[in-house]
């Protein structure tokens, strides 16, 4: 058992690591902007995601993707505004000149080089051409500027890139077809979806359930201790070793390293993000998905199969493990390796957020903070790390960090599985809101304390600190949101707002109460030792005795 709980231990402080290369709150970018790409009169639209669908001899067909230009006109939200017409093929295909045919209103399909995009914008258009679709000569999208000499911008068209593959695709329907109508849209993302309000639930619900299992066990493990120190003196020792069995406090040099190494994890991952790392980063997340689902599951199932529970057998390396874990054991590997194999599914998430939050709940228990002290120290270093590498690591890198890690951009997958995440359920644009572990573990850490500290000190929820904690916590968590539909999808440091509202609740809340220096270094209250209470009782019965 000892090894068994070894391992979970260590395992513990490999998903602390891990947990912390996820920690922003994402919806998909539709809008984008670049400092590098300065807007100016006719040159001054926002880089929209435009989608085009396609109709075929009159049968709708396939929907491709592509990004609207910096100039021209601002194109329709509404797929209702949205016109169709017809599509043709350049002639020349750059069309850098003028095509050989007039055009009756068609939009036109060109291919990119030899000339500017203006260039080619104001050619169609002098053709006759409704709008221009530029294909681009990677599988890339590429986002299309204005010179800074350019002066020939009253552009009255919209234009379009689409990658490579979509062009081949949108040559061959012409070759093989007599007619290929379009229309071009790009709609705007709802203020709030659904899945948002979910999210949240899980993420507030999850600290809520582990904060309310760190408290018991750490109430029981008092209880126990107490009734040890009352028997004996001598049972002090092993009661001390039992109150932390399997528990493992951060101290301040481990919360600063901890955001060092992690810091060092995700410039790696960033580095080499491919196929092969994502896969091994699934078999990582499977492992400790099985084992946080087996903790949650066999300490829920204990309390109607306490025998099991209590019953041991020896198994080679694990040492003495329950009948109940054997028999649990099984449906969770299971579990996770069926996740595995069909993690590409539409239904995937559910499976992916049940190991995610099991294994959230599992550490909880397993990694305390023991005082006030070392959760300032670590809050705060998370938040100058989550915020450095999800805005300012753009500076260095040209690109999120944080960002193109937890949506896997480099992978050719769906992102990394160390994350929470729900489809969005009424966006046209499709996608997933997610959001990082870490933005749910760190907290709680500090949450959870809360609760231990409140029912150590027999405070009810009025005057202990979980009940503020955990609003400021869903405050600020729902701030983030506010704010990631307010910057129209871009990713934002959940931590950013979180710390502030949750940190600073505790810290004042406890400076106010007169609580802080005690929070601060002991991170328990002051209780008389059951012990001491014992003998001072036995004395005074002996003192009494010998005067009568």
């Amino acid at each position: 058992m000892d090894l068994q709980r070894l391992c979970c231990v260590i395992l513990a402080f490999a998903v602390v690591l891990f947990v912390c290369f996820s920690s922003s709150v994402t919806a998909g970018d539709i809008v984008h902007d670049d400092d590098d790409a300065p807007k100016k009169p006719g040159c001054e639209n926002d880089f929209v995601l435009v989608k085009v669908q396609t109709w075929v001899d009159g049968v709708e067909d396939a929907e491709f993707v592509g990004v609207g230009a910096r100039f021209g006109p601002k194109i329709v939200s509404k797929e209702k505004n949205a016109h169709q017409s017809h599509l043709t093929l350049s002639d020349p295909p750059d069309c850098c000149t003028a095509p050989r045919k007039q055009l009756a209103r068609d939009v036109i399909m060109v291919h990119r080089g030899n000339c500017r995009f203006t260039t080619k914008a104001n050619v169609a258009e002098a053709a006759g051409a409704s709008a221009v679709l530029i294909i681009n000569n990677q599988k890339e999208l590429y986002k299309m500027v204005c010179e800074p000499d350019e002066t020939d911008l009253d552009i009255k068209i919209p234009a379009v890139m689409l990658p490579q593959e979509a062009g081949a695709s949108l040559e061959k329907m012409l070759r093989n077809s007599s007619s290929v109508s379009v229309q071009l849209y790009s709609p705007r993302r709802p203020l709030v979806d659904i899945a948002e309000v979910f999210l949240w639930l899980m993420a507030v619900g999850t600290i809520l359930c582990a904060s309310y299992w760190s408290a018991w066990s750490a109430r029981e493990a008092a209880i126990e201790q107490d009734k040890l120190l009352k028997d004996a003196s001598d049972e002090l020792t092993n009661a001390k070793d039992g109150g932390a069995s399997g528990v493992v406090d951060i101290n301040t040099t481990s919360a600063v390293l901890f955001v060092v190494i992690a810091s060092c994890f995700l410039v790696m991952l960033y580095k080499l993000m491919s196929y092969w790392f994502v896969e091994l980063l699934v078999v990582l997340f499977c492992i400790g998905g099985v084992e946080g689902l087996q903790t949650c599951l066999v300490a829920l199932l204990s309390r109607w199969f306490k025998h099991a529970g209590e019953a041991f057998i020896k198994v080679p390396f694990f040492g003495a493990v329950s009948y109940l874990t054997l028999a649990v054991s099984p449906f969770c590997i299971t579990f996770a390796v069926v996740w595995a194999v069909y993690r590409d599914v539409s239904f995937a998430w559910i499976g992916q957020d049940i190991l995610g939050i099991a294994l959230i709940i599992t550490v909880l228990q397993i990694v305390h903070i023991p005082n006030l002290k070392v959760g300032t120290v670590l809050l705060s270093c998370a938040f100058l790390y989550d915020i450095f590498w999800v805005f300012v690591s753009k500076k260095l890198f040209h690109e999120s960090v944080m960002i193109v890690v937890a949506r896997g951009d480099r992978s050719g997958q769906d992102g990394i599985p160390m994350l929470l995440k729900i489809p969005r359920m009424f966006d046209p644009w499709g996608g997933y809101s997610i959001i990082g572990f870490g933005d749910i573990l760190l907290p709680g850490l500090l949450i959870a304390f809360s609760l231990r500290y409140d029912w150590l000190a027999k405070k009810n929820i009025q005057t202990g600190y979980f009940l503020w904690a955990m609003f400021a916590y869903g405050l600020g968590l729902l701030i983030t949101y506010v704010a990631l539909n307010l910057m129209d999808g871009h990713g934002q440091p959940a931590l950013l707002y979180i710390v502030p509202f949750t940190l600073g609740t505790f810290l004042t809340l406890g400076r106010k109460r007169g609580d802080l220096k005690n929070l601060w270094t002991r991170g328990v209250p002051e209780r008389p030792c059951p012990h001491v209470q014992h003998e001072h009782s036995q004395e005074f019965a002996q003192e009494f005795n010998e005067e009568k």
